[in-house]
């Protein structure tokens, strides 16, 4: 089973950046979507951005124009871009793997992103 392990999570004030990192424990060029959920206290878990095997991508409504999603197969990483970030981004953010359109999702352990002045 492919183990996925996030990492670039911090504390960084409105309007400024981070780039999350997830790190898969097997090639991920084959694997048909990687992706990044965020919970924030209190809420169900949210998808955040997706990327497919063919490079096709689809964001939450709340941040397209902000975040950007991409992968790296040689280095077996998916990245999160995170631009312009607002206190309300501010959650436990998730990598997510699925071999397949119905196989059961993988998850990483999730990285702290908090926004706040």
């Amino acid at each position: 089973q492919v183990q996925l392990v996030e990492s670039g999570g911090g504390l960084v004030q409105p309007g400024g950046s981070l780039r999350l990192s997830c790190v898969a424990s097997e090639s991920i060029f084959s694997i048909y979507s990687m992706g990044w959920y965020r919970q924030a206290p209190g809420k169900q878990r949210e998808l955040v951005a997706f990327i497919t095997s063919g490079d096709s991508t689809n964001y939450a409504d709340s941040v397209k124009g902000r975040f950007t999603i991409s992968r790296d197969n040689a280095k077996n990483t998916v990245y999160l871009q995170m631009n312009s970030l607002k206190p309300e981004d501010t959650a436990v953010y998730y990598c997510n793997s699925r071999k397949s359109p119905m196989a059961t999702p993988r998850w990483g352990q999730g990285t702290q992103v908090t926004i706040s002045s």
